[in-house]
């Protein structure tokens, strides 16, 4: 019998960046618009898309062997299942997501506790009453099935509602009181089939393929020429993941440096390495990089 590994990918707002996001790690996935089972380039992995807040239950179930999706939707529905590793990405940007508690602007509710006895909307109820518990509050918890962030002054005197940015809830008068909980992705699979040797190789594979993935996202590789005279002041400008990979150029003229760094800081160290004296600067983009 082939080895299979039966992989769950979330369907909707994490499915365009989850399938990005593999592709950089090695597995590429093909699906028409109205389908539910995408085609992978690995034989060896047979998966189907699935609501990212059902996920975590189909696992524990045995019916996905591993699966991608929110802390949160674990936490709300108090998954039994194993987190092979966190995956810091999301439908928009490469952070966690935040539930937070949200009222009307012009609201008296200030704090939790301003909640007692009162009414809040959202799609985590279990976390939302946790929540309440854990602060000594009790307040009314209904399930919203969408168009949540309408219903504050409405509907409901607040509601717990997941946000990446808070554009959304600014844009509809709405005032972030507290965060309730910080998710990200993860990457979780079944007990029993995780202590199978074979599907354990290839969900931790996968694992690694994907962090390295991530890493490499926010960051890009240098490399550039430097003349032995002016090589300790490169160096003192660059910052790099452990040392720089330095090589004697051909002509003994000086050498070529190479280094990983983060994306968001080369518009600043470039100037200051032209400055420096190094010159012939390439700048690429990775796909994995494995600490």
């Amino acid at each position: 019998m082939e080895n299979r590994l039966k992989l769950g990918l979330p369907k909707g707002s994490l499915q365009k960046a989850t399938f990005h996001l593999l592709k950089r790690a090695g597995w590429r996935f093909t699906i028409s618009s109205r389908a539910y089972k995408p085609y992978c380039d690995d034989p060896e992995i047979e998966a189907l898309l699935i609501r990212a807040q059902e996920m975590s239950l189909y696992v524990e179930q045995g019916i996905f062997d591993a699966g991608l999706t929110g802390l949160d939707w674990i936490v709300e529905n108090n998954s039994d299942v194993v987190e092979v590793c966190e995956l810091v990405y999301a439908k928009s940007y490469m952070r966690p997501v935040r539930w937070v508690l949200a009222v009307p602007e012009n609201s008296d509710i200030r704090n939790v506790q301003d909640l007692q006895g009162k009414r809040i909307s959202t799609e985590v109820v279990n976390i939302t009453r946790a929540y309440l518990k854990k602060n000594g509050v009790e307040a009314e918890v209904e399930f919203s099935w969408g168009a949540t962030e309408v219903k504050p002054g409405l509907l409901s005197d607040a509601i717990v509602e997941v946000t990446e940015t808070g554009t959304s809830l600014r844009a509809n008068n709405l005032r972030i009181v507290d965060t309730v909980l910080e998710s990200s992705t993860r990457l979780i699979a079944n007990k029993k089939a995780y202590k199978d040797p074979w599907k354990r190789v290839k969900i931790d594979n996968i694992a690694c393929l994907l962090q390295s993935s991530i890493y490499a996202a926010t960051r890009v590789g240098l490399k550039m020429n430097v003349s032995d005279e002016v090589l300790s002041k490169v160096l003192a400008i660059l910052p790099s993941m452990k040392t720089p990979t330095i090589s004697q150029l051909y002509n003994g003229s000086g050498v070529a440096l190479e280094v990983v760094v983060e994306e968001k800081i080369v518009r600043d160290i470039i100037p200051a390495l032209i400055e420096a004296g190094a010159t012939d600067i390439i700048e690429y983009s990775l796909n994995k990089v494995i600490p």
